[in-house]
């Protein structure tokens, strides 16, 4: 993928963890901090992927991180809802 495309992805992936971070902070809603955590770590994934190519490995455990925060913040948001029969 070339760099611009990296860059963008990069950038994108920072905007919407700033977009949930401004949500966190007139929420306090864990599960916007955690989102936020999230996007920051496949923006940090992006960067080093790009800048340092022989760091695969490490940048897709960030990814892989990013992904189970993710869904450890859905599972946690659901955890105290009960089902209505």
């Amino acid at each position: 993928m070339s760099d611009f495309l990296h860059g963008a992805i990069t950038l994108a992936s920072l905007a919407i963890a700033l977009f949930f971070l401004r949500y966190w902070r007139s929420t306090h809603d864990r599960l916007f901090a955690m989102f936020s955590a999230a996007f920051a770590l496949l923006a940090i994934h992006w960067l080093v992927s790009s800048a340092w190519p022989h760091m695969t490995m490490q940048a897709h455990a960030l990814r892989f991180f990013a992904f189970v925060l993710i869904a450890l913040a859905v599972l946690d948001k659901n955890r105290g809802q009960t089902r209505s029969s």
